[in-house]
């Protein structure tokens, strides 16, 4: 497909980075689980435009295009793609409130350090979100 983007046919499409091994794992395990409502977009063959962000700010950080057109980004984006499966009521405990700002402490961290890694903190300079 080449803009899924322009699909808001009640799909939802996941965007993860298909060159991160831990992330290319674990879509291999979402891929076995998931309903047909949740589309698996690696980022490297999306093409800039469209109403999707660039592909930089796409390799920062998890993001979860829902069917409506919001946007969820990093944890949010994890658990809320985990909930197209029957085991997503198990990953919902970590947006609640009292973990909601550790979670995402973890997740933004590693989110930083997994993209500097692959790609270079040469690239980050100047964006960090």
């Amino acid at each position: 497909m080449d803009n899924p983007d322009n699909d808001r046919s009640g799909v939802a499409i996941l965007y993860y980075d298909g060159r991160c091994p831990l992330c290319t794992s674990e879509m291999t395990r979402l891929e076995a689980l998931k309903s047909e409502a949740l589309q698996l977009q690696d980022i490297h063959s999306v093409t800039d435009g469209g109403d999707q962000p660039d592909r930089d700010t796409l390799l920062r950080t998890l993001h979860l295009r829902l069917p409506d057109g919001r946007l969820l980004t990093g944890a949010d984006a994890n658990v809320a793609a985990w909930q197209f499966t029957r085991r997503g009521v198990w990953f919902r405990w970590l947006r609640w409130p009292g973990l909601r700002g550790l979670v995402d402490f973890f997740y933004e961290n590693w989110a930083r350090r997994r993209y500097n890694r692959l790609y270079g903190e040469a690239c980050a300079i100047g964006n960090n979100r």
